[in-house]
């Protein structure tokens, strides 16, 4: 059985013009979870998760490592009630 739940998810450092949506996009999808990333104008990378707990925790590990370019120094994660309203994980602009 599975739980099913939400993360609300923000990122800090240099996560922006470097790839990064691209990179959390990616890692979700690999993952299976579903939702949405975007740009933050504070400059932060912010969005929210939705799927197993298991693979929710796996990506926000992947989260604050990064990807090559990006310099992560913060990542936050507030649990959301789970809507399963989505069915993949998009990029916002």
């Amino acid at each position: 059985m599975t739980m099913e739940t939400a993360t609300a998810f923000k990122i800090s450092g240099k996560v922006q013009g470097v790839g990064f949506r691209y990179f959390v996009s990616s890692t979700a999808q690999q993952l299976g979870l579903k939702d949405w990333v975007k740009n933050h104008p504070d400059g932060s990378v912010v969005g929210l998760v939705e799927g197993d707990y298991g693979l929710i925790a796996s990506f926000m590990k992947e989260l604050k490592i990064g990807n090559r370019w990006s310099q992560v120094e913060g990542v936050e994660g507030q649990s959301q009630s789970y809507s399963g309203e989505f069915e993949s994980f998009e990029i916002r602009y």
